[in-house]
């Protein structure tokens, strides 16, 4: 099975990369990853001498290099995205344009290249907030974020293509993932780095907005499955287990050994969703089961982050 795989050097595609050659002999990839400041070759140096593995820079929005390089694979893996929501607040159409268009260009060369079907990886901030309960693959979609209005976008071109061309695909709505390698612009990492460096965590408002937190490897050992299942449709991915921001800062502070006098409020994100939960019923019935608990998940990014300072220095967000 050859892959290519879209912004293989980011965070959640380098770990599936990883677990993909890893635990499948059969697979083979092209990474391709235009290497913005969320795409790092550290992120997958350790691949480059491996035979089943190939590296290409290059843009999704390449309709020429995205036409080549759909001829010489079987299945486009997607997660190259903008994804951010602080930076689509203030960048609107750069997320616009990189994850709805850069889709449709990718849609546009699987269809050419003959490909059967199209693996597209999205997020559970599609569906926006709910008080209560959990949300549905088949529930309608409410973003709130123009990050989330974009994944969102995007999925409706993965649906337009297969309705009307009949491109098979598969969507995963994953919720938020944490874990190594993760770029310090986002809450955990971002929480760590400044902890590290005796700085203080910034939690927006009350720090009382839900998340349901999903360990990396989980997240990609899903995508994995579904892939290697041919399973087709859209699938929730998460712990069905939500925790407010400020019980995850409070959880960091015990593990790097500071106080409460390391939190800091700060002003409330516009639009800021107040909790985002998913049911992952469809996916457990295929067999898959989280196999980190965030308690192991957070002690171990936290390791991670300690032992890597030389990863995340040169990047880490001050402001």
């Amino acid at each position: 099975m050859r892959l290519l795989v879209t912004g293989g050097c980011g965070f959640i595609g380098s770990h599936f990369i990883h677990l993909a050659l890893e635990k499948d002999s059969s697979i083979e990839i092209i990474n391709l990853d235009k290497l913005t400041y969320a795409g790092r070759l550290e992120n997958v140096e350790d691949l480059k001498n491996n035979s089943r593995y190939k590296f290409v820079k290059g843009d999704i929005l390449d309709h020429g290099l995205m036409a080549k390089l759909a001829k010489e694979i079987d299945i486009i893996v997607h997660f190259a995205a903008e994804t951010h929501v602080d930076r689509s607040i203030i960048s609107a159409g750069e997320f616009a344009k990189t994850d709805v268009l850069g889709t449709q260009t990718l849609l546009e060369s699987a269809l050419a290249a003959g490909h059967k079907r199209f693996f597209h990886i999205s997020t559970d901030e599609v569906y926006g907030s709910r008080e209560k309960g959990f949300f549905k693959e088949e529930d309608n979609l409410a973003p709130n974020s123009p990050y989330s209005a974009s994944k969102a976008g995007a999925e409706l071109m993965v649906r337009a293509y297969e309705h009307t061309y009949g491109l098979s695909s598969t969507i995963t709505r994953s919720s938020n993932n944490y874990g190594p390698n993760q770029h310090p612009e986002k809450f955990i990492p971002r929480a760590i780095t400044n902890l590290i460096r005796n700085k203080t965590i910034p939690i927006y408002g009350t720090g009382k907005n839900v998340r349901d937190w999903t360990y990396v490897r989980d997240n990609c050992e899903a995508i994995l499955l579904l892939l290697q299942k041919n399973a087709l449709g859209t699938y929730n991915i998460g712990m069905m287990d939500g925790k407010a921001n400020i019980e995850i800062a409070k959880q960091l502070l015990v593990l790097t050994g500071k106080n409460e006098s390391s939190l800091q409020y700060v002003e409330d994100r516009k639009g800021h969703d107040w909790r985002y939960a998913i049911d992952t019923k469809k996916l457990k019935a295929l067999g898959w089961k989280p196999q980190v608990t965030l308690e192991q998940g957070l002690k171990a990014t936290v390791d991670w982050y300690s032992a890597n300072k030389k990863w995340w220095a040169p990047v880490v967000i001050d402001k």
